[in-house]
């Protein structure tokens, strides 16, 4: 059947052809991942709106940087791969640097703004794929697996499943009231359908739990579509100066530590699934890397943390996406999620919780990685992933590892395993606890 002028200028333009590809396919893919990450949507203004954030303009930030950089992602880079703010690194920005620290949220955002930059300038230079290979493997898993604990404790005091004790720190919490138990019902409903391979599983769940809000735990409901908010109160608000004054090392350091670790972890893999590491790809790549990027810089003026690649993307590549037309396709339906505002702003902290847990939930497989025999290895992973959610501090799950991993090798004379940037690291992270 001939193609309609549009459909050739898109075969054209993202070469379907060659990639086995056609429109239909595509469009159908990019529908796919953009219902596996929709929730960002209701979740990411929830979280940042803990920080004292305002949600309206929060949410619109979040569709806005979703749109444009994964529009980035499918306009220049070509390559089948969906950004959003990153989940893990707003729970960072809210909880730990603006809640925990006490820092204004606008010196936060300039944080980011800040990590962005040295992000763009180590991926400009090539020298992010060689600060990846100097992280070793166990600390990664770490990385990732303490992100998840720290997710899944958030999640739990979200849902009001535990909450804080003077006599054991942490306790059960009331679970008869209406907001515990919806959540309950939430959590499994995602497990359920998503096992079941229903597209949009999280979404569904964070959607169905809100609806029974209004009947069973008094949630206000005040429609569903309207204009977008005014982006003003969150626009190029963030306060650089001030985020230097805090130190690069407290806050900068590992806003770009988690951001180099999941943006490129993310699209080695998604790129992995779609036959996209062969030689002849590697400069969609390079695009695709200096895509994601721009999009943390653009996040940070625009009013929300860090935005990266998104693992969902792969579920995009499984339904047969290859090219950036299935990119396209999601950043017009993240343009088009910019009318539900009442909504969004009707999402409880209860509702969003069981999409926190499931997440954290499939965060923790990366355990299976680790060399059990070697204790250097998995003592410091172990390390890294529980002081995170233990100090409550990505941080300090960061400084532990770092720092336990060069002395167990360098204790047991394997000092030559240790990479010269993990030295660099560990040591910075030495004379901050023992002097700042």
């Amino acid at each position: 059947m001939a193609s309609t002028p549009s459909n050739g200028a898109l075969e054209r333009w993202f070469d379907l052809h060659a990639h086995g590809s056609d429109v239909r396919t595509e469009l159908i893919a990019g529908l796919t991942t953009f219902l596996t990450m929709a929730y960002i949507v209701f979740v990411n203004p929830a979280i940042l709106g803990d920080a004292g954030m305002p949600k309206g303009p929060v949410f619109v930030a979040t569709c806005l940087i979703a749109a444009l950089g994964t529009a980035l992602m499918g306009l220049w880079a070509k390559v089948p791969i969906a950004v959003a703010p990153g989940m893990g690194l707003n729970a960072y920005f809210a909880y730990v640097v603006v809640l925990g620290m006490g820092l204004p949220w606008q010196t936060a955002l300039g944080a980011v703004f800040i990590s962005g930059c040295l992000f763009l300038v180590v991926t400009l230079t090539g020298l992010r794929e060689r600060i990846l290979q100097a992280i070793p493997a166990a600390l990664r898993v770490g990385i990732t697996v303490g992100i998840g604990l720290f997710l899944a404790l958030i999640a739990m005091k979200s849902a009001g499943i535990v909450k804080g004790s003077p006599a054991t720190l942490v306790t059960l919490g009331d679970l008869h009231q209406p907001s515990a138990l919806l959540a309950v019902a939430g959590f499994f409903a995602i497990v359920v359908l998503d096992r079941l391979r229903v597209p949009g599983a999280i979404l569904i769940g964070i959607l169905g739990v809100t609806a029974l809000s209004f009947v069973f735990a008094g949630n206000p409901f005040n429609g569903i579509f309207s204009a977008p908010p005014a982006l003003t109160p969150t626009l190029l608000q963030l306060d650089i100066p001030a985020a230097l004054r805090v130190g690069v090392l407290n806050v900068v350091l590992v806003f770009f530590l988690v951001e180099l670790f999941d943006a490129t972890g993310t699209l080695m893999a998604v790129a992995k699934r779609a036959g996209l590491l062969l030689p002849v790809h590697q400069p969609r790549l390079n695009r695709a890397l200096l895509a994601d990027s721009t999009a943390i810089v653009g996040g940070a003026l625009l009013g929300t943390s860090s935005a990266t690649a998104y693992i969902e993307s792969a579920a995009g590549v499984q339904a047969g996406g290859r090219t950036g037309l299935t990119a396209l396709t999601v950043s017009l339906l993240f343009l088009a999620c910019l009318f539900i505002a009442p909504l969004a702003g009707a999402v409880p902290a209860y509702a969003t919780a069981p999409a926190l847990l499931f997440v954290a939930c499939l965060m923790l497989r990366d355990l299976v990685e680790l060399d059990w025999n070697d204790s250097t290895e998995v003592v410091p992973a172990a390390l890294t992933a529980l002081a995170m959610p233990f100090t409550y501090s990505i941080a300090h799950g960061l400084a532990f590892g770092f720092i336990s991993y060069a002395v167990l090798k360098l204790g047991t004379g394997r000092a030559k395993e240790v990479p010269k940037l993990l030295w660099v690291i560990a040591a910075l992270f030495i004379f901050k606890f023992a002097v700042l």
